[in-house]
């Protein structure tokens, strides 16, 4: 069962019915993302930032340098030495 419908207009345009806006909490100057999933086509509410968005905020010098679990590990107990210790 369709949930609702849209007309395309000559210049390709449609609107997005109301209950549709309303499922997705949209409104004006909200983006749509369109999307195909098998043989259907998605629309969803774009999210404010992209991935990309995120990782250029935590990561501003690039990505971080990769460490072992043995490193992980050491400053793990130096942390929980550092946290616990009696003054």
């Amino acid at each position: 069962m369709a949930l609702a419908e849209s007309r395309i207009t000559a210049q390709g345009q449609i609107s997005v019915p109301a209950e549709v806006r309303r499922r997705l909490g949209v409104g004006p100057g909200s983006v749509l993302e369109w999307d195909v999933e098998d043989d259907k086509i998605v629309v969803r509410r774009a999210g404010k930032y992209t991935f990309e968005d995120m990782h250029r905020v935590l990561f501003p010098n690039g990505p971080p340098k990769p460490i072992s679990v043995e490193e992980m590990d050491k400053a793990i107990g130096e942390y929980l030495k550092k946290k616990h210790a009696r003054r």
